[in-house]
C-alpha cells in the first residue's frame, strides 16, 4: 500500500499542539476536541487578575482550514460573551484573524490581517488583549459597545457593563467544577505554566515523525521574536527573580486596529 503524505498544515498544527503543551500561554489551556481531529481546538481562557474576567472559565473552539496556516483559522466562543468586538453567535471579530485581502473599506491595513507568520500563540495573546481593551471603533456588538463606552468614559461610575460581566464571569463556575479545574484568582496562579500530559504515548510517535531538530530550533527563535513584537498588547506574565510581574494593559486608541 503507499504511504499517503500528511498535509503540510496537519503537520503544522501537530507542531503547534506540542509546543503549546510544553510551553503553554499563560491563562490557557488547549486541548483537541476530539483526538483524532487536528483541525478542531477546544480552548479554556482563564479571566485575568485585576481586570473585570478575574475567576472566570471561558470556554471556545479553534477551527483550522485544511491550508493552515495560508488561511486563518476561526476562533468562537462557547461561553455565553458580551463584549463588543464577539458577535452574538460567540465569533471573535479581530483583525488578526481575518483573510490576507486588499479591502481598503474595511479600514484595516494588510500588515493588521491575517498571514502565514502569524499561529495560536498569537491569537491567543490577541484574544485576551482584546477582552481586556475591546476596540469600539467597528464592533461586532454596538449594544456592548455604547455601554463599553459609557463604563469607561465615566472610569466605573455607570456599572451597568461591569456588572453584566460579572454575572458571566460567576455563571462559569459551575462549568469549571463540573470540568474539575480551579480557576486562577491570584497573579501568582495566574501566571504558573502548566504542562498538558500527553493523553498516550503514541502522540509523541507522531511527533517523533514529523519533527526536525533543526526546525524546532527555528521555531522557538520564531516564537521568540513574535512574542516580543506582540508583547506589549498581551498580558504577559514573567517570572523574574522567583517573583511573578505582569505586564500592564496599554490602553489602545479606537483607530480600527481590531475592528470588524
Amino acid at each position: 500500500m503507499a504511504h499517503q503524505a500528511t498535509p503540510s498544515s496537519q503537520k503544522a498544527l501537530m507542531m503547534e499542539l506540542k509546543s503549546l503543551q510544553e510551553q503553554p500561554v499563560e491563562g490557557f489551556r488547549i486541548t483537541l476536541v476530539e483526538e483524532s481531529d487536528l483541525y478542531n481546538w477546544e480552548v479554556a481562557i482563564f479571566g485575568p487578575p485585576n481586570t473585570l474576567y478575574e475567576g472566570g472559565y471561558f470556554k471556545a473552539h479553534i477551527k483550522f482550514p485544511v491550508d493552515y496556516p495560508y488561511s486563518p483559522p476561526t476562533f468562537r466562543f462557547l461561553t455565553k460573551m458580551w463584549h463588543p468586538n464577539i458577535y452574538e453567535n460567540g465569533d471573535v471579530c479581530i483583525s488578526i484573524l481575518h483573510p490576507p485581502v486588499d479591502d481598503p473599506q474595511s479600514g484595516e491595513l494588510p500588515s493588521e490581517r491575517w498571514n502565514p507568520t502569524q499561529n495560536v500563540r498569537t491569537i491567543l495573546l490577541s484574544v485576551i488583549s482584546l477582552l481586556n481593551e475591546p476596540n469600539t471603533f467597528s464592533p461586532a456588538n454596538v449594544d456592548a459597545s455604547v455601554m463599553f463606552r459609557k463604563w469607561r468614559d465615566s472610569k466605573g461610575k455607570d456599572k451597568e457593563y461591569a456588572e453584566i460581566i460579572r454575572k458571566q464571569v460567576m455563571s462559569t463556575a459551575a462549568e469549571a467544577e463540573r470540568d474539575g479545574v480551579k480557576v486562577p484568582t491570584t497573579l501568582a496562579e495566574y501566571c504558573i505554566q502548566t504542562r498538558v500530559p500527553s493523553q498516550d504515548s503514541s502522540s509523541d510517535l507522531l511527533y517523533d515523525d514529523l519533527y526536525d531538530d533543526n526546525m524546532e530550533e527555528e521555531d522557538e527563535e520564531d516564537d521568540e521574536s513574535e512574542m516580543e513584537s506582540i508583547g506589549e498588547a498581551g498580558g504577559i506574565c514573567t517570572m523574574e527573580d522567583g517573583g511573578t510581574s505582569t505586564r500592564r494593559y496599554d490602553n489602545q486608541d479606537d483607530s480600527g486596529n481590531e475592528d470588524s
